[in-house]
């Protein structure tokens, strides 16, 4: 069932990319793309049916929906030189956090903390303030949380207390 439900997620993030970004459509489509995301692995863990490959495919759907929100979001937007510069300091430390992880702990680490979820919902519900909320403004608070999160993260790899 947790499949089932990851294959959805795929086919709502395809079928974003046939309706104009911002409209009832896409936003019905992203909600439900967001959702399913939510209770697949909640799913998977109550009816014990965690496996390699739905972690897999999960994985693959979480990408394929970031690329296509980034497909369909980046060109209507309006983002400021400096928040693109923020961002790539936020994934700079990310990808240090990876490589940090992966050489004292010989496995790709995953930090599950609380401030990680958070920015993780912080990042779903941006797009649904755009039409409300000025960018620079939800831009600022989004970015000042992933960058406490990134540092916490790798604060947590440093001191060896990933789960």
């Amino acid at each position: 069932m947790a499949n089932i439900i990851t294959l959805f997620r795929i086919m709502y993030s395809i079928a974003m990319l046939f309706f104009p970004t911002l409209s009832t459509t896409f936003y019905a489509l992203y909600i439900a793309a967001g959702f399913s995301d939510m209770i697949d692995g909640a799913v998977a863990r109550k009816t014990d049916t965690v496996s390699k490959f739905g972690s897999q495919l999960d994985t693959f759907a979480d990408i394929l929906f970031v690329i296509v929100c980034l497909i369909k979001l980046l060109p209507v937007l309006d983002i400021p030189v400096w928040l693109y510069i923020w961002i790539l300091v936020i994934a700079f430390i990310k990808v240090a956090n990876i490589a940090v992880g992966y050489i004292r702990q010989k496995a790709f680490v995953d930090v599950h903390s609380m401030i990680n979820k958070v920015t993780g919902c912080l990042l779903f519900l941006f797009p649904l303030t755009l039409t409300f909320i000025d960018l620079r403004y939800s831009a600022v608070f989004v970015c000042f949380i992933a960058t406490a999160a990134a540092i916490y993260e790798g604060y947590l790899i440093q001191a060896g207390k990933t789960t």
